[in-house]
């Protein structure tokens, strides 16, 4: 008896792994893990010798950084998760009092040590990444507040800047070329696009909340449409410039890649509040597909030994 008791304190005051494990959103570190690598194929330096710093930049960018901002958004999100995720780690109880504010310090703390550990580069990158995740999420600019904003800060963090720290580390924390920077910058803004798609499913939560997301601006309709054309514009951006640079079959197979997507949309665009989600589970493999076919075409032509 005595035993339950102690058992049951024990589980109110402390969250369990698996709950932090949520809080965490493994689900969440690929694309930021994904731009990374993609910056590193951009190079076209040699892993040999490297392979540490491929491996722990990959680490850095999905599980550390990443996380961290899924910790920080939780935590500030609760009340709105309250609404339109109520099974979440914090508002159903299983992340007790303030741990997930504790999580979120901790995986900052943890992801700044593994930047130092890796390059100066990866230090100040990590530095900003966290600091575009705290802002995002907390008052009082709170970034998410504005679609417009919020989205474009998860793009630069998720693509843009893991893209250029990839290739910045591996090159022995020298610039990139002009060519992997236009390519991280142009899938950045494809990037906002795609965070637009995972607003659709918390609209009656973010109006109650007064979070200007996209579709609350825009209307359903209105956001749907502006959530293509981001993505779209700028990977045909980067077929003009594959096309420029000389790199004919690459730009080919990505514009099969958007053709994909195009079909996709369309059926995204005939109800997308209930088709946000085919459109991220198969289109958005796509756009991503794209991304390391740009890294190679680039890798090929504008490496540095």
């Amino acid at each position: 008896m005595g035993y339950a008791i102690i058992n049951t304190l024990t589980v109110r005051r402390f969250p369990a792994p698996s709950a932090i494990l949520e809080l965490l959103k493994p689900i969440t570190w690929f694309p930021p893990m994904w731009a990374f690598a993609c910056g590193v194929i951009a190079t076209g330096v040699s892993f040999e010798g490297r392979w540490h710093l491929l491996i722990a930049g990959v680490i850095l960018a999905g599980p550390m950084v990443c996380a961290a901002s899924q910790a920080v958004n939780d935590w500030f999100d609760r009340e709105v998760d309250a609404i339109n995720e109520p099974q979440r780690p914090i508002p159903s109880g299983r992340m007790p009092g303030t741990w997930g504010l504790y999580v979120a310090f901790i995986w900052t703390g943890l992801s700044l040590l593994l930047g130092w550990l890796i390059s100066p580069w990866a230090f100040a990158a990590t530095l900003l990444g966290l600091l575009l995740a705290w802002l995002y999420s907390m008052p009082p600019l709170r970034f998410k507040q504005n679609g417009w904003y919020g989205n474009a800060a998860c793009g630069i963090s998720y693509e843009g800047l893991a893209w250029f720290t990839g290739s910045a580390v591996m090159m022995g924390d020298l610039l990139p070329s002009t060519p992997s920077i236009l390519l991280a910058v142009l899938y950045s803004i494809g990037a906002h696009g795609i965070m637009t798609l995972n607003d659709f499913k918390a609209i009656e939560g973010d109006r109650k909340m007064g979070v200007l997301s996209l579709p609350v601006q825009l209307g359903v309709a209105g956001a749907a449409e502006n959530a293509c054309l981001m993505m779209l514009a700028p990977q045909f951006g980067v077929i003009g410039l594959l096309l420029v640079w000389g790199a004919y079959w690459q730009a080919f197979v990505i514009l099969l890649l958007v053709a994909g997507q195009i079909k996709m949309m369309h059926y995204f665009l005939q109800d997308p509040v209930k088709h946000a989600l085919f459109l991220s589970g198969f289109g958005v493999p796509l756009f991503v597909a794209g991304m390391m076919v740009s890294a190679f075409a680039v890798a090929g032509r504008f490496s540095v030994n």
